[in-house]
């Protein structure tokens, strides 16, 4: 069930933090939403979510390290490590606190490499790595991808068989790049199609990651996901991220 993994992402979060006794130690998030060029910089292409104003990166400060989650909801934070486990989880800005705290925190103590979002055209560079990824490690797989990444579409579709959805009403039924952008309500369908699933980390954001608890492999994609799939125990990808 999805509270079974958000549990289990507070107990092993709660390790790490009594680990370190850093249970008392204060973390604080950004009120305000990074703007497109604090988030991504100035990439050639323009039609990046992050650009065309549906998502934004709401921001954690641990000491010297910082660390991002993507969130539809905002607001501002500054307690302890504690507080912030003892936390309901009862929408997107109290799990986009933990989750952009969780990557904070894990930055700060070397048990992650990337905790803030790549910048200018290393979208492109990480679409790239990511399809090489992918053929190497799964040869040539049906890919049901959730959540439209313009430039990981954009290269997957010229190399693999794919299918997309995406919760954005501005992008559903749209065609890009060659593929046909589907709703949430297909994504059950391409799951049982694909042999492989390519997901977006803010699935653990939103709520709805326990649904891609799948026996098919998944790779979850971004920097939203980095430090909760390493304490899960899930694939994630994140190449170029800081």
């Amino acid at each position: 069930m999805k509270t079974d993994i958000y549990q289990r992402l507070k107990t092993e979060f709660g390790k790490i933090i009594e680990e370190h006794k850093l249970e008392s130690e204060e973390i604080v998030i950004n009120a305000v939403p990074l703007t497109p060029e604090e988030s991504i910089g100035n990439p050639e292409d323009k039609d990046y979510p992050l650009i065309t104003g549906r998502e934004r990166l709401m921001q954690a400060q641990f000491k010297d390290s910082f660390g991002q989650a993507f969130t539809d909801m905002y607001g501002d934070y500054n307690g302890t490590l504690a507080e912030i486990l003892a936390a309901e989880l009862t929408n997107n800005y109290r799990r986009a606190i933990l989750v952009a705290s969780i990557n904070a925190v894990m930055k700060h103590l070397g048990l992650i490499s990337c905790s803030v979002h790549c910048r200018n055209n290393e979208p492109r560079e990480c679409s790239l790595e990511l399809a090489s990824y992918i053929k190497e490690q799964y040869g040539k797989p049906k890919i049901a991808q959730v959540g439209l990444q313009p430039r990981m579409v954009e290269t997957l579709a010229k190399k693999f068989e794919i299918r997309v959805t995406d919760l954005d009403k501005e992008n559903i039924g749209q065609v890009k790049f060659g593929v046909k952008i589907d709703g949430p309500e297909a994504t059950q369908k391409n799951l049982k199609w694909c042999d492989l699933a390519l997901v977006t980390g803010t699935t653990v954001v939103n709520g709805t990651i326990e649904q891609f608890m799948i026996s098919k492999p998944v790779i979850f994609y971004g920097v939203t996901v980095s430090g909760p799939a390493r304490l899960l125990g899930l694939t994630g990808f994140c190449s170029l991220g800081k």
